[in-house]
């Protein structure tokens, strides 16, 4: 099943609606969809590199919003439809060590959680039933998911098509370095200024 939907979200690059279909893909993928936006955005960018600013900036917006709307559904639907997603993901029973999480880092694991591979709908479903703070989600969703669809577009703009085939086999390894090394950034200044 997911296979087809791999191949159907592929499929959209080569529409007339490319665009439109970026936009769908990367809204319902911050709520519920499994297939990530960056299945049709490496093929946008691909067939047309001097776009790869507005295609990563259509990325960035829907997937915000669509954050919005896991929020939504943790906020007011947690029981009947977030539980089910979690379930489905298999991320029911991490539900209690991502609360711990919560707790202490908050923006942080949402940072993590927009620029890896790590479902980001859990997370922003997540906000939702833990009641996290809208302002903040939508803040670090914009730094979060804006990084990692900027530095994949830019990436492909740069060094076009031979880029592709490592960015599709290392994208993990790639972000969880890029926010290691963020992060310790940060705990660097904070501890030596």
């Amino acid at each position: 099943m997911l296979r087809k939907l791999y191949d159907f979200t592929m499929s959209l690059a080569a529409t007339r609606h490319a665009e439109k279909s970026l936009a769908a893909i990367s809204f319902i993928e911050s709520s519920f969809f499994p297939i990530p936006p960056d299945v049709l955005l490496i093929p946008m960018v691909l067939a047309d590199r001097s776009k790869w600013f507005r295609y990563a900036l259509i990325c960035t917006i829907a997937s915000v919003l669509g954050a919005l709307l896991g929020y939504a559904i943790g906020a007011f639907l947690y029981e009947v439809v977030g539980v089910p997603i979690l379930r489905f993901y298999g991320q029911e029973a991490a539900f209690a060590e991502i609360a711990a999480l919560y707790n202490k880092w908050g923006g942080w694991a949402i940072l993590f959680g927009a620029v890896t591979p790590f479902p980001y709908k859990v997370l922003a479903i997540f906000s939702g039933a833990t009641g996290f703070s809208v302002p903040l989600l939508i803040l670090v969703s914009i730094v979060g998911r804006g990084l990692r669809f900027f530095i994949v577009s830019w990436l492909l703009f740069m060094f076009g098509a031979p880029i592709r085939e490592f960015i599709e086999k290392n994208l993990g390894l790639l972000f969880t370095l890029f926010m290691v090394l963020l992060i310790g950034g940060f705990v660097a200044v904070r501890y030596v200024f």
